[in-house]
């Protein structure tokens, strides 16, 4: 039975006793950042289990792609995997222990057919009715066994949720495979006993602080591993040996030349490349890029791990990218996002496979040095520092010069690669501590935190709390003073989330504060830094604040023009897209997502107006505040890494909503407020990372005026209309390069001419014909082409010329293949003459090129050859 057989089988098994078949979710748990990747198939039936959605069912099955992280440097063993499907059955609130332990026994030894002599039950200490259960079963006591919370209590997926007691079923390869003691049962290590699948009876939820309470009404969340069961079915001692592996490690065998089973460290390399090539895969397929944080941080770690143990083969050029075509073959017709997303998955494999490669040789050859130190050798632990800048300088993973150094009986530094690490971060983290004044610093004062109405206020009676002057506190300000006022109540927002904080005047009938910034402290403090413009202040005052409103409007433009963005750029570039960062400023948006590759004219012209089209449709907008979870639950996007409070403000575009998102910013109400959204540039910001720079609303409608401004010009000048100034251009241009190329042609014919007259000035240096000159050219090329003909009028000989090239002083060396066999080198001429000029340059034996700074030493450099080649 194969493993997609075995798949099949169990949903079908399932679909018949009355569940629905949940389709996988995606390796990035949706709308949950406190996990990292979905580890379990419960991850996504989790706010069913809590309560906070109501489930299509409540019995439920799937087949859930799952990744776990602890076992990477594990992998290359014959039982380890990072990618692993999940097969399970959940109930909410509908059957519990007896349904599961039925379904269970019924699937494996009816349907699978297992001897059920070859099955042995763990439970939880105390829990006597699964242990009854399993004896009405038929399982003789003796192979019912009690285990305690750390084999049989199923914790939250994360650091909360529901959780409760299991049971486990496990199957027995026989004594002979194990270490004979007479008590051996499935607590024991030795390899007898392998779990195949884990009925969770899920009864409590698991706050962060560790404290249980009761479900309301306990649930079913059960795992099978499929290809740990595929082995067993198959009769194979490991997951490597099944029809699941067998294409992947045919592929790795036709890749690197190599038998799997001859030996065993071949075996392990090609492991490890084929479980990496599917991984990734499924990764990158999902969503996730790499990068050095989070997520992105793990795939890029397989993908390095993988090129590494590739040379372990041999493999020297790309072939991570075969692997992982070979999974979406493999694997396409179960999951067809592997197909549709096939040509970008191979894309990121593809080239970061190549950025590793160019570094790892390199950085092999210092890790052997680091550890061929005598201070090293002695140690037996390599430096933190060291460490680092393998991280830093050549793109180690540290988990990577861990495995490697362990294998060699070294250890690792991580308390001084963590530090390293942290020092590098504190270089590049702008100090963000917000003083009243010019200063920065640590404020030395505390206030009551400021309470925020800007969301439906822009002006606001309130009362001055606080006044910062420098980094202390003040109680009195007066005309002149730069400070920062604290308020109880503001509708100043302050920068927060990539949005620069609002402008405006804080006034009394007898004094005026402006505010240049509003910045925001820890304890929801706002600082709302300015000058007093007339009169004094202090503390206790009661004051007006008021908002620039027509900055803040076109803030609000450019953030709710964000969220639109992302919406389009995930349609037309892909679900990768995530977002990586963004500014909102009045005047411009700026928004950072993960991609691959530059953007097509075609793809930003495409983004633009899926844009412009939902701010044309009006969409409505709304905000209101809910729990984390069920905002989450609901599908709103998050951020991954990014902190939330247990409440958290939702943000809305249109109904059904095109766009769902955690956001405290300020918004638009209603999309056409928008007005008109242009792109302005697309760029990269490092690996994987794209940039786009766009504007709206008032600051759209001037770049588009002033567009159709200069077009209309133009169009005056060229006497074209605007419809036709393209195309005028387009005739000028060619009429431009025309001209140029028969000015070229007419210099290179003229400098060819002149090429009899310097014959004459050749001399004889040693027996060595030279011809050194200064000529007159124009471009690098009508130099070459002279070097090229004189050599071939005089033969053996060394020829050299320097001309004034853009104001500069440029030159060309030719050796002819004789005189290079006795010594002569075009490259070490060019290097020696340009720099007389300041200069240098290079090139091959035959021909060499270089320039230089001081056009007044041209004529010195080139009579520099003789005495050069007097040398020689």
């Amino acid at each position: 039975m194969t493993g997609d057989e075995i798949r099949a089988k169990f949903l079908a098994f399932f679909e018949e006793k009355g569940h629905q078949i949940i389709p996988s979710s995606s390796l990035i748990p949706h709308g949950d950042p406190t996990l990292l990747l979905t580890t379990a198939g419960m991850v996504q039936f989790k706010p069913y289990f809590l309560g906070q959605a109501s489930p299509p069912a409540s019995r439920l099955t799937s087949c859930q792609k799952c990744f776990r992280t602890t076992d990477i440097e594990s992998v290359g063993d014959s039982t380890h995997l990072t990618f692993f499907e999940m097969l399970g059955n959940f109930s909410v609130g509908d059957y519990f222990k007896s349904g599961a332990i039925d379904f269970a026994w019924e699937f494996i030894t009816g349907r699978l057919g297992i001897p059920e002599e070859k099955l042995w039950a763990t439970v939880y200490l105390d829990d006597d009715e699964a242990f009854r259960l399993w004896l009405e079963k038929g399982v003789p006591s003796g192979r019912i066994v009690r285990l305690g919370a750390a084999d049989n209590f199923w914790g939250p997926a994360g650091d909360s949720g529901p959780c409760g007691p299991c049971s486990e079923i496990h199957y027995d390869f026989g004594k002979e495979a194990g270490c004979g003691k007479p008590d051996c049962n499935p607590s024991c290590k030795c390899g007898r006993f392998c779990e195949i699948w884990n009925l969770v009876f899920m009864q409590y939820n698991q706050a962060k602080d560790g404290t249980r309470t009761s479900l309301a009404s306990p649930n079913i969340d059960t795992g099978m591993g499929l290809e740990r069961i595929t082995a067993i079915m198959q009769g194979a001692n490991t997951v490597y040996k099944t029809d699941i592996f067998a294409s992947l490690l045919k592929k790795a065998s036709e890749i690197s030349g190599r038998t799997y089973g001859k030996n065993e460290d071949d075996d392990r390399a090609m492991r490890v490349v084929s479980e990496h090539g599917r991984a990734v895969a499924f990764l990158i397929a999902d969503g996730v890029m790499p990068s050095n944080e989070g997520r992105g941080y793990v795939l890029r770690r397989l993908l390095r791990r993988g090129v590494l143990f590739g040379r372990r083969l041999g493999l020297d050029k790309p072939f991570l990218v075969d692997m992982s075509a070979a999974a979406i073959e493999q694997k396409g017709a179960v999951y067809p996002e592997l197909v549709k997303r096939q040509g970008f998955i191979l894309d990121v494999v593809r080239v970061e496979e190549a950025r590793f490669a160019e570094t790892l040789n390199t950085g092999l050859e210092l890790l052997d040095e680091i550890m061929g130190h005598a201070d090293t050798q002695q140690s037996r632990r390599i430096d933190g520092d060291a460490a680092f800048k393998l991280y830093d300088t050549y793109g180690f993973p540290v988990e990577i010069t861990c495995e490697i150094a362990s294998s060699r009986g070294f250890g690792v530094d991580l308390e001084g690669f963590d530090k390293a690490m942290e020092r590098q971060r504190e270089k590049a983290r702008a100090a963000h501590r917000f003083g009243g004044g010019d200063k920065e610093g640590q404020i030395e004062a505390e206030f009551e935190p400021t309470h925020f109405v800007g969301y439906s206020e822009l002006e606001k009676a309130t009362r001055i709390t606080g006044i910062v002057a420098g980094n202390a506190e003040a109680k009195t300000v007066g005309e002149g003073d730069k400070v920062a006022l604290v308020l109880e109540d503001t509708p100043f927002y302050a920068e927060m989330g990539g949005q620069v904080g609002d402008t405006g005047v804080i006034v009394t009938e007898n004094a005026s504060f402006i505010v240049t910034n509003t910045v925001r402290l820890a304890g929801n403090i706002t600082l709302h830094q300015g000058y007093v413009a007339e009169g004094s202040l202090a503390v206790g005052d009661v004051v007006t604040a008021e908002v620039d409103a027509e900055r803040r409007a076109d803030i609000a433009r450019n953030h709710t023009a964000t969220h639109l963005l992302h919406v389009a750029l995930r349609k037309v570039l892909g679900e990768h897209v995530q977002q990586r960062g963004s500014l909102v400023e009045p005047s411009r948006l700026r928004f950072d997502f993960s991609h691959l590759s530059p953007l097509t004219p075609d793809e930003l012209s495409r983004i633009q107006d899926i844009v412009n089209a939902d701010v044309r449709r009006n969409h409505q907008v709304y905000d209101h505040e809910m729990s984390y979870k069920e905002a989450v639950a609901a599908g709103a996007i998050a951020i991954f890494d990014e902190k939330y409070g247990d409440v958290v403000r939702v943000l809305s575009v249109g109904r059904p909503a095109i766009s769902v998102e955690l956001c405290g910013g300020t918004h638009v109400t209603a999309s056409g407020e928008i007005g008109l959204f242009q792109i302005v540039s697309e760029s990269s910001v490092g690996s994987g990372l794209r940039r786009i720079e766009a504007v709206t609303g008032r600051e759209a409608a001037s770049m588009a005026a002033s567009s159709i401004a200069t077009l209309v010009s133009l169009g005056r000048l060229l006497d074209a209309s605007p419809d036709g100034v393209a195309e005028k251009v387009q005739a000028l241009i060619a009429s431009r390069d025309a001209g140029i190329r028969k000015a070229e042609a007419l210099e290179r014919d003229m400098a060819l001419k002149d090429v009899s007259a310097l014959l004459a000035q050749a001399a004889d240096i040693d027996g060595v014909r030279l011809l050194a000159a200064r000529v007159i050219a124009s471009r690098p090329e009508t130099l070459r082409d002279m070097a090229d003909a004189l050599r071939d009028k005089l033969g053996s000989s060394v020829v050299l010329l320097g001309a004034v090239v853009d104001d500069k002083p440029y030159f060309v060396a030719t050796v002819t293949p004789d005189l290079v066999n006795k010594g002569c080198h075009a490259g070490n001429i060019i290097k020696q003459v340009a720099g007389v000029t300041g200069g240098g340059g290079g090139g091959k034996p035959g021909m060499a090129q270089g320039g230089g700074k001081d056009v007044s030493k041209l004529d010195e450099a080139i009579a520099s050859v003789y005495g050069l080649l007097k040398q020689k």
